[in-house]
This record gives structure tokens, sequence and C-alpha cells, in this order.
């Protein structure tokens, strides 16, 4: 997308007031909703043919209000690979992140419905997703975190910081500042992750992606 070209989003969600309260989130980002949908019927059609730099999908829909809007953000994510996704759920459901991070490779991002209620991290998930980056909801992270024993053992604890920051799609800058150390720390902290978890660097895969992959399914 050029500079100056509006962001443009396709929206599923099936509750109206908050579908109607999104499309309002998204107005006031600046960014043009192009779709909004109650149900993922057609989802593929639907999206390319609003030509979506980003789909936003409520993870339970129609008809069954079970795991609709993460078949339909894996269909979308097969036949539309430069789309990012962010996909919004009530609750921390563990198995859909992974689900979603399963390909390792960036534009996709799982958020709690209660953090849409700040335009900034809204806005700043959107747009991460959009580039290419991966956005987890911190308190997705520490649940899966919590609910699985530590299989890093050859991490250090500021290794083990870093990954988190990058679990939440942080940049090496964001985490600088999070952390109170320099960006050629967290680049050196980094690097270390990248050769402990045997992350060799190939133009295919997205090893900050794979890193936490391997934080999260191990």
């Amino acid at each position: 997308m050029s500079r100056g070209e509006q962001l443009r989003v396709v929206l599923v969600e099936d509750s109206v007031l908050l579908r109607e309260g999104l499309v309002r989130l998204l107005d006031e980002a600046g960014y043009l909703t192009v779709g909004a949908f109650g149900d993922a019927d057609d989802i593929v059609e639907r999206v390319r043919a609003a030509e979506a730099d980003v789909a936003v999908l409520d993870v339970r829909l129609p008809p069954g209000f079970r795991d609709e809007g993460i078949r339909a953000a894996l269909l979308l994510r097969g036949a539309l690979p430069g789309l990012g996704i962010l996909v919004l759920s009530q609750y921390v459901e563990g198995v859909y992140a992974r689900e979603l991070l399963a390909h390792g490779e960036g534009g996709v991002g799982y958020l709690l419905k209660d953090r849409v209620t700040s335009l900034e991290e809204f806005s700043d998930a959107v747009e991460r997703v959009r580039d290419g980056g991966t956005v987890l909801d911190p308190l997705v992270v520490r649940q899966l975190i919590a609910a699985r024993p530590d299989p890093l053992s050859a991490l250090t604890p500021r290794e083990r910081d870093v990954l988190e920051l990058m679990a939440e799609g942080r940049s090496n800058t964001t985490i600088a500042a999070r952390l109170f150390i320099g960006v050629g720390a967290v680049e050196k902290n980094v690097s270390s992750i990248f050769q402990k978890l045997r992350l060799e660097e190939s133009p295919s895969d997205h090893r900050r992606v794979l890193a936490v992959l391997a934080f999260l399914q191990r």
C-alpha cells in the first residue's frame, strides 16, 4: 500500500452494537471500512472483492458460534497470503492463537475484545498485522505460559523477558524501552534466542514468529 492511501479493513462481527463500535473506531483511526458483516459466509470472495488490507474477525460467529471466525481466518490466510488478519475473542483460547501462528509467518494477531476499547492499542494492532507483524494480547501470552511447563531452560531470564515481548509482537525498539536496556542489547538477546532455539536464517521463514511458536507450543 502506497503512502497516502487509506488502510482498507473488512470487519466480521455478529454483534451489531460491537460491529458498529468497531466501525467507528476504524473511522476515528483514519481507516476505510470496506465491508462489515455479521457472518463469514463467502468470506474469501468478500474480502477479495473489497480489496482489503486487513480482515478483523470475531472468533465465534454464526451459525455455530464455536470457531467459525478462526476457520475463516485460516481460509483467508491460505487464499490471500498478503492479507493482515486480526482475530478478536471474548476469552483466552490458546489453541486458536497457536492455529493462527502455525504457518510460521507474520501478518496475524489475536486480541481480547476488551482491548478494542483503546483506540491506540487497536489501531496499533491493525497496522502491525498489515505490515506483516504478529500481535498477541499480553494476557493471552501470560496464560499460555502459565498453562505449560517451561520448556526453554537454556534461555536466560533476560532472554525470556525479550521473548515474551516478542510474543506480543513488539519491535526491538519497544522491547528496549520496556526493559530499560539498549536496542543493541535486545538485538544480542534475540540473536541468542534464535541460536538456542536452533532457528537458522532462511528467506522463507520468519524467525521471530518461529521463536514465538516454540515459546507457546512446546
